[in-house]
C-alpha cells in the first residue's frame, strides 16, 4: 500500500478564491477559520510543507467586531527602532482609521511565522467595505459558523 505524496507542481492553478462577509462577526473566530483556509488545512491533501490553501477576500471589515474588554482595551504595539519609539495604538483607533489591518494582524498572527507563513499571508485580501476588484476571479460565497449557532 502507498501513501499519497502531493507534488509541489499545480498548486497555484487550482487554488480556488472565497469570499467571507465580516460583518457581525467576531475578529478572532473569523480570522481562525481564514487562516485555516489560507493554510490549506481543510484541503485533504494537505501537506505541512506545501502552501496548498486557497485565496480569501474579507469584505466588510469595518463591521466586524470584538467581544468582551478586548474593544476598549486591546493594543497594537510597534517600534520605530529609534530610542524611545514605541508607538501603540488602541483598536478603536486602528478600527477608524485601518479596519482592514485589524483583520490582517489577526490572520497573520495564526500563520506560520516562516516563509511559507508569509506566502500565506500574501493570498489575503482584507477590504473595508462590500466591493472589492477580484469579480475576474470568480470568487465563491465562504459561509463561517457563527459561536452563537453552535451553542
Amino acid at each position: 500500500m502507498s501513501t499519497y505524496f502531493p507534488s509541489g507542481s499545480g498548486l497555484a492553478q487550482n487554488r480556488k478564491w472565497f469570499v467571507v462577509d465580516a460583518a457581525g462577526k467576531t475578529v478572532g473566530h473569523l480570522a481562525s477559520e481564514v487562516a485555516a483556509i489560507l493554510t490549506g488545512k481543510r484541503n485533504p491533501k494537505w501537506t505541512p510543507f506545501l502552501d496548498m490553501g486557497d485565496h480569501v477576500i474579507v469584505i466588510n471589515a469595518r463591521k466586524a467586531m470584538f467581544t468582551g474588554s478586548k474593544a476598549t482595551g486591546k493594543v497594537y504595539s510597534r517600534h520605530t527602532l529609534y530610542p524611545g519609539g514605541l508607538r501603540q495604538t488602541s483598536v478603536t483607533e486602528m478600527f477608524a482609521k485601518h479596519p482592514e489591518r485589524v483583520i490582517e494582524l489577526a490572520v497573520k498572527g495564526m500563520l506560520p511565522k516562516t516563509k511559507l507563513g508569509r506566502a500565506m499571508a500574501r493570498k489575503l485580501k482584507v477590504y473595508a467595505d462590500a466591493e472589492h476588484p477580484h469579480s475576474a476571479q470568480q470568487p465563491q460565497s465562504l459561509e463561517t459558523t457563527s459561536r452563537k449557532a453552535q451553542k
